[in-house]
This record gives structure tokens, sequence and C-alpha cells, in this order.
């Protein structure tokens, strides 16, 4: 009688998830001023950087032969807190030079809510003007801002993205998960997890909510925690905004 194999007990399992993964678009290659930029990066919110998780976006540099040591931009991002994973659109080059120094090699991914976000300058996707007529002078028109809006809940581990615009959630927000925007956020259920207006410096970004429960806030770099909020403000709707480089919160 041949005997059964042994049954074991599930060791591990492999899933296709990249879920609170920030972006580091590198570009410059001089390491003086990505340390001298990234100092004062940091110490805008110390807490928000501390262990976050990063891919290094070569977009900018991959066109060229010069690029920095990646075992030495490794040492200066973990120096600041944060901790790099992997590469990608870089050319064959860098791609071979960040594998030997240990990163991941990644492939750019069309965005989903569970997927890295890609910040889209505005000049990408410029409005095209009307074609001049015979009668009428062709319109000007200012780049268009896109807003995302986010109509189911946005669960622990999901990172939200909008690009050039505002993010608007129809849902509730859960601890864990990550909303960001480079213009407002506004969320109609509870606010909990991470919110970061003004990714790319707008200072006259604001946070809506129906009720602020977040773990983390942030507009434009200045930050504050949930052991930081008042205790008559916690649960409540609210909004923040900046003054005079101050994180201010108020009930709605």
């Amino acid at each position: 009688m041949t005997a059964r194999p042994r049954q074991t007990v599930k060791a591990f399992e492999l899933k296709g998830e990249m879920s609170m993964l920030s972006v580091f678009q590198l570009f410059d290659t001089d390491l003086m001023n990505i340390s001298g930029q990234l100092a004062h990066k940091v110490r805008q919110a110390p807490v928000f950087f501390q262990n976050m998780p990063v891919i290094i976006d070569l977009q900018a540099l991959s066109n060229r032969d010069d690029f920095p040591s990646f075992s030495v931009l490794i040492d200066l991002l973990r120096e600041y807190g944060l901790v790099p994973v992997g590469v990608r659109n870089a050319n064959e080059t860098q791609y071979r030079a960040a594998s030997r120094a240990g990163l991941a090699l990644l492939q750019e991914q069309q965005r989903t809510d569970q997927q890295i976000p890609r910040p889209v300058s505005p000049e990408v996707n410029p409005v095209r003007p009307k074609k001049p007529s015979d009668h009428h002078e062709p319109e000007k028109r200012e780049p268009r801002t896109q807003s995302r809006l986010v109509d189911r809940p946005v669960r622990s581990g999901q990172q939200v993205y909008a690009a050039t615009g505002d993010l608007v959630v129809v849902a509730p927000v859960s601890a864990g998960s990550e909303l960001l925007a480079d213009g407002c956020i506004h969320v109609y259920g509870p606010l909990r997890g991470r919110a970061l207006a003004g990714m790319n410096g707008d200072e006259s970004a604001r946070i809506f909510c129906q009720s602020l429960e977040a773990e983390l806030i942030a507009i434009a770099g200045h930050y504050q925690i949930n052991e930081e909020l008042a205790p008559g403000l916690k649960g409540k709707p609210a909004q923040i905004w900046l003054d005079n480089q101050r994180l201010m919160i108020s009930p709605i």
C-alpha cells in the first residue's frame, strides 16, 4: 500500500497588490541637490515620511546616460526615513544598475485605486482651442484641471490620487487608506486614514469632510495627526486649510 504524502501547512501566498506605495519622481542626478531639497520636504512633515515605501520613477531621466549611484541614492532616501522598493520608467542601463543595487524592476501599469498613482502635470493634456472660422476668433482657454470622483468605499490599504485637480469621495474612507490630491479633498462621509491635499505645494487647497476621524491630515506638507486634534472636532463635519503656514481646522 502506497503511503499518502504528508500534508503540510500552507506557508505563504503571493498576491499582485501594490498598495500604499508613493512615487519618488527623480528629475536631477545631483545627489547634493536631491539631499538638500529632500531635507526641506521632510522637515515639513517628518511623521508622514517616516518608513514610507517609495518607487523611484526615472521617466524624466530615461533618455539620459548619466544617473545617480543607486546604492548612494538608497542610503540617502533611508537616511530621511524613506524605504526605496524599486524603480520604474527607466532605460535598460538604469534598470541593470538598479537591479545590481537590489531594487525591484517595475513596469508602468494602468492606474487603478490600488495601484501606484502617477502624477500628471497640467501641461501634459492641454485643452485644444476651437478651430478658427471665418466669423469667429479662436476661443482662448486655460489649461483644464481634472477632478476625480470616487463613489465607492475606500478600503484599508488603498491609495487614491487626484492629479491636477480635486478629489471627491461620496463614500466612507477607512482607516489605513490614503487620499491624495493636487487640489482639494471633499469627503461626503467619515474620513479615516490619511488625507493629503495640495500635493504639488498648493497652499490654497482645503480638506472638507462630514466626519473628521483621520489618522493624519496635511495641506502642502503641513500636517497634523489624530492625537493632536481637539476633542470637540473629532467625528464632526470640518474643514481644514492653511493660514500663514499654520494648519487650521474648524467645524462646518
